[in-house]
């Protein structure tokens, strides 16, 4: 099968050491997010990708499922987002495409930024049960970036679905990523 007609998004490399570094569990909001917005800063420090990161931890005890990494421009991909990539790849070591039947329990996606619209709708379908998230959709458009259309009631459809949100979790921290990636002049890559 030639390259054209198959996709594949890998990982930088630095990312297995990366995840070699980590605790063996996260145990705060906190903690699970200071890892997605370290692998959003490290992205960009390693001109890898965009400003955003993402995890897939079990909600209980917080053991890492699965790191992800925006790699929209160099994977020629622009569905390889940071939280697509990390529920891909945690759905490929489940084994299901269906996190919610994981021998490990009830999964949580922990992001750097709040959801755009393409990842809001992979959310529900992947069976991830909570969704923790850092700089907010306004953060991300100040920064330069085309959220989409996303409905302002947002987190209650998804709580309605039964998927708990939290949001603004090291805000600050999560927007000066994207603020730094765009004041150094780097791709926004929208259309």
């Amino acid at each position: 099968m030639s390259a054209a007609n198959s996709i594949r998004i890998d990982l930088p490399d630095w990312v297995a050491g990366f995840e070699r570094q980590l605790p063996e569990s996260l145990e705060t909001a906190e903690e699970r997010m200071a890892v997605a917005i370290s692998l959003a800063e490290q992205n960009v420090r390693h001109d890898t990708g965009g400003p955003f990161g993402a995890l897939v931890v079990t909600e209980e005890g917080g053991q890492v499922v699965a790191l992800g990494v925006n790699r929209v421009e160099l994977q020629l991909c622009s569905a390889a987002h940071a939280e697509i990539v990390a529920l891909s790849l945690a759905q490929r070591r489940m084994g299901s495409w269906n996190l919610a039947a994981t021998p490990l329990g009830e999964l949580q996606l922990v992001t750097s930024c709040e959801p755009c619209a393409m990842c809001l709708g992979a959310i529900p379908w992947s069976g991830v049960r909570s969704l923790l998230c850092g700089a907010t959709k306004a953060d991300a458009e100040a920064a330069g970036f085309d959220e989409g259309a996303r409905s302002a009631d947002w987190v209650e459809v998804l709580m309605r679905r039964g998927i708990d949100v939290r949001t603004r979790i090291l805000r600050e921290q999560a927007a000066r990523v994207m603020e730094r990636y765009t004041g150094s002049g780097r791709t926004v890559y929208n259309p």
